[in-house]
């Protein structure tokens, strides 16, 4: 059950950005601002390692950045709540929300959105890789 990638340097930047969300959260607000920039950072890196902008996984660390950002305002830094669980359950059990979410976007999918692919998406089991690539054992 536990999806522990310390072998991956992806996860490496999860763990990172998990404490310091954990930070944050438990009363530290610099903590959501260096989560920010390793972020940022991580996202260079994979475009970088990707070679486009367009991948999944560059996707899924841009969306995750914009989630920061909205939250970032002092009223709004309750929202660091869903990010820091969220980015604990990848870390620890590889169930990425984000990736999830983004599986859904118009083009990232090849069917309609329906009832039956929320249902696939949001309670499939983890899977090493890509979440698209857990899909197609549904077809």
């Amino acid at each position: 059950m536990f999806m522990i990638e310390y072998k991956d340097i992806g996860w490496w930047y999860w763990v990172a950005t998990a404490g310091l969300l954990t930070y944050g959260v438990l009363g530290e607000p610099t903590g959501f601002i260096i989560a920010i920039g390793l972020t940022v950072f991580q996202l260079f890196h994979f475009v970088i390692r990707e070679r486009s902008i367009t991948a999944f996984p560059i996707q899924v660390r841009f969306f995750y950045l914009i989630l920061l950002l909205v939250a970032l305002p002092k009223p709004l830094q309750f929202i660091y709540w869903v990010p820091t669980i969220g980015t604990w359950a990848q870390v620890i059990f590889g169930y990425c929300t984000m990736a999830r979410c983004v599986s859904l976007f118009p083009w990232n999918r090849s069917e309609p959105l329906s009832l039956d692919l929320l249902k696939k998406t949001f309670f499939s089991r983890p899977v090493r890789g890509s979440i698209k690539q857990g899909f197609t054992a549904y077809k």
